[in-house]
């Protein structure tokens, strides 16, 4: 018996597809379908070339910078890092001191920079985004925190220091938790989150950062223009904070689960006792160890000026070891070396605070704009800008012109401490550390990157115009008639 094969049928029998043979039949067609795009190799270059240009300039204006971007500089990330933290320092030395008169900062330079060279536009830096890998901003946000809280316990006197107290005291005690508490609120309204995804953003962006808001009270322009007590309670409020803000950290990853309430207590009083022991500590005996040494000659000014940087990370060292707040016990090492030493110690080690203020910032703003989460921003749509806008305004603002008599400032000065209270670095490291302690929640980190962002943009622009403003209103307010001075 005859098998009659018709023509229009196969003799091959069909086999139905599974997904893997459809993924691979669908990966032979896209192969396939390149290969049709691309030139393929001639014979005649003139020809291959033109082919080339033909096929880039096909491609739109953006994914043309970037493919011959990336084509350039794959798998050269740290070098394009590093040349973009060199020409931004750049910039920054030869602008040096009128940049302190310019709506420009030193973090919205380097924030600027790794924006233009990040996957969205140049496509130079291609790094994945603070949510694909947030444990690279947390490492390099704790470093520049301590050496930034270091700086600021070094720059002043102590007794300047301790004249502050009162306001300091009640900036930390009544105006962190109400700015922790807004700030949810606002979260809470805008973004349409849960309760603990709103207490943990409003938690993380309430501490005043100390790198942001150095380059408001720091440099000859603001010295000329605020005074030295608004000066000295914001610089030290926001070294105090960022270490204190831990505990409101805890509070609301137990609000979120993991930790239980009693357990987020005790952590937190292990955490504060400890770096408050172990930076009293390190600071004591660093300023005696300084001392021992100029006593034989071998400390000199540039010794004291590394030997404050090296206590700053030994003392954070520590305290990781211990399970201790690092940031509050470098801030608190830096106030007892402040202490013990001697002025010519102070003199010399304070010279980190220029350095830190506007060169050592420039690392961690240039990986922050590049590793901005754009997608999850247009996600948010609307609710992203209005909630970093509503935080600026309504978080610190109100309830510090509310306190401005226990603080003992006229209007001007509680409106300058009002809205310099900048959302920084210490906001990302807390973000970075509740992703890391309860996983990444895509609408928290990204929100909390965006008043970041934001923050900075808008403290960076307003830092010169806002002390202009400042000196024509306190002069303005300013009583009309004064006793003459002697």
């Amino acid at each position: 018996m005859s098998v009659r094969v018709s023509a229009t049928t196969s003799a091959v029998p069909r086999v139905a597809r599974s997904p893997r043979n459809a993924a691979v039949h669908g990966q032979n067609a896209g192969a396939r379908s390149a290969s049709a795009q691309v030139p393929q190799p001639t014979r005649n270059p003139a020809r291959a070339a033109t082919s080339l240009i033909r096929l880039v300039l096909a491609m739109p204006a953006r994914a043309r910078v970037s493919r011959l971007f990336g084509w350039a500089w794959e798998g050269m990330s740290l070098d394009v890092v590093l040349t973009a933290v060199g020409v931004s320092g750049a910039i920054v030395a030869a602008l040096s001191l009128r940049i302190r008169r310019m709506p420009v900062s030193e973090p919205l330079i380097g924030l600027v920079i790794g924006i233009l060279l990040g996957r969205e536009v140049l496509g130079a830096l291609r790094l994945p985004t603070l949510l694909e890998n947030h444990a690279l901003l947390h490492e390099a946000t704790r470093l520049l925190l301590a050496l930034s809280v270091m700086a600021v316990a070094l720059r002043y006197p102590i007794r300047d220091a301790r004249q502050q107290l009162r306001p300091v005291l009640i900036l930390l005690i009544v105006v962190m938790p109400v700015m922790a508490l807004a700030s949810a609120g606002l979260a809470l309204a805008v973004l349409g989150v849960p309760v603990a995804a709103a207490v943990l953003l409003g938690a993380a962006i309430c501490p005043t950062d100390p790198v942001l808001a150095s380059s408001v009270v720091t440099g000859e322009p603001a010295e000329q223009d605020i005074p030295s007590r608004n000066r000295q309670v914001l610089s030290l409020e926001s070294g105090a904070n960022d270490g204190l803000a831990l505990p409101f950290v805890l509070a609301a990853i137990a609000l979120a689960g993991p930790l239980t309430g009693g357990e987020a207590v005790l952590e937190s009083l292990w955490q504060v006792l400890a770096a408050v022991f172990l930076g009293i500590a390190g600071g004591l005996l660093g300023a005696r160890a300084l001392r021992i040494g100029e006593d034989h000659g071998a400390a000199e000014n540039s010794s004291a000026i590394m030997f404050t940087l090296v206590l700053a990370l030994g003392v954070l060292g520590g305290a990781g070891l211990l399970k201790a707040d690092g940031i509050l016990a470098v801030f608190v090492a830096g106030l007892a070396f402040n202490a013990a030493s001697t002025g010519a110690d102070r003199a010399g080690a304070v010279s980190i605070d220029e350095a830190i203020n506007r060169f050592a910032v420039l690392p961690v703003f240039v990986l922050l704009g590049a590793m901005l989460p754009w997608e999850v921003w247009t996600e948010l749509g609307w609710r992203g800008p209005a909630l970093a806008v509503a935080v600026l305004l309504l978080r610190r603002i109100p309830v510090v012109c509310l306190l401005r008599r226990g603080l003992r400032v006229g209007r001007p000065d509680a409106l300058y401490l009002g809205w310099f209270g900048p959302i920084g670095v210490s906001a990302l490291f807390y973000l970075t550390l509740e992703a890391d302690r309860l996983g990444v929640d895509p609408v928290v980190l990204a929100a909390g990157a965006l008043v970041v962002a934001v923050s900075t943009a808008a403290h960076g622009l307003t830092s010169a115009p806002g002390r202009v403003l400042y000196r024509r209103a306190s002069t303005a307010d300013a009583p009309a008639t004064t006793e003459p001075q002697p």
